[in-house]
């Protein structure tokens, strides 16, 4: 099976996102700032840079988005935040930071536990006790803030069941969040499930999905054990020869991404967002197989005001 090319009725009204995680070295960071003029050329509704609550972590979130908006001229950049670790008037003090940036989307998360993946969260005594919590505080700065939270078409790790899920989904929604991105998935069957038991509950924000080119079979297979998130077999037997092959491994992992974006656009989906996981090559290959066109525009002008063609809610 190979991924086609969409026609253009489906094409249009498409909508990419793109997610960055700040630099640890100056290396990273000369890559990070280049996959994001790359994939600029899709013209993307938003980008969103990833957060650190600890130490020079946050300060390495703070300057990157900074400088995303600032220097690089991503108008749109969504910055990250968590409310792991950290009081309130800390939180506080970041939101107030970003929004002088000129950040006016945030992707608000409880974050991980202090003790890792799979570790008993425990809320700081003077912090925000959930990303609920958060996206109140980040609402009360104005009703023009976007909002995006999380959601997981097979459960937070954490959580007894994906019903359990939905009503924090809710919760979060009543608070003031106005869109879901996804943690990534591979069926997509799961995601049509989770999407109609959201909708049957009264969720009717966009559930974006998150889509994860494969770029290294046994990472994700890992860090899928850690989210919660699987890998089908069917998906694993067609990368997983090809580990010495990195050729064909590229063209098989992009054709899995592409077909996988293929089949949600024909079953209704508008926008997709994408974990980049700071390179382009992969993402790029699998959106020129499915068909998005490349738009002549700086980095500022592609970000400051994605193409209208592309401009819808994800599936209804």
């Amino acid at each position: 099976m190979t991924a086609q090319t969409l026609y253009p009725a489906e094409r249009g009204n498409l909508r990419l996102s793109f997610e960055y995680f700040p630099p640890k070295t100056d290396e990273m960071e000369v890559q990070l700032f280049q996959t994001a003029g790359d994939l600029s050329i899709f013209g993307p509704a938003f980008v969103t840079v990833t957060y650190g609550a600890g130490g020079s972590t946050k300060a390495r979130s703070l300057t990157t988005v900074r400088r995303m908006v600032e220097e690089k001229g991503f108008a749109n950049t969504a910055a990250h935040l968590t409310c792991v670790g950290a009081p309130k008037a800390e939180v506080d003090a970041v939101i107030d930071e970003y929004i002088d940036y000129g950040v006016r989307h945030f992707v608000a998360l409880r974050g991980d536990p202090q003790g890792g993946i799979g570790s008993a969260y425990q809320p700081h005594p003077d912090g925000y006790a959930s990303s609920t919590d958060l996206v109140r505080a980040i609402r009360a700065r104005g009703d023009d803030i976007e909002i995006s939270v999380s959601s997981y078409p097979e459960k937070h790790p954490e959580s007894p069941d994906v019903a359990a899920d939905i009503d924090m989904l809710k919760r979060k929604v009543d608070a003031g969040a106005n869109r879901a991105l996804t943690q990534f998935f591979f069926d997509n069957n799961d995601f049509e499930r989770y999407l109609e038991r959201v909708r049957r509950a009264g969720i009717n924000i966009p559930i974006v999905p998150g889509i994860l080119p494969i770029n290294n079979l046994a990472q994700v297979q890992k860090f899928a054990g850690l989210c919660g998130a699987s890998v089908p077999e069917a998906i694993v037997t067609r990368l997983v020869h090809l580990e010495d092959r990195p050729a064909e491994r590229f063209k098989e992992a992009t054709h899995i991404a592409a077909e996988q974006i293929v089949d949600l656009a024909r079953r209704g989906v508008r926008d997709f967002h994408l974990y980049t996981m700071n390179r382009s090559p992969l993402v790029t290959a699998v959106l020129d197989l499915v068909g998005f066109e490349q738009v002549a525009l700086e980095a500022n002008d592609a970000l400051d005001e994605a193409p209208r063609t592309r401009a819808a809610g994800a599936a209804a």
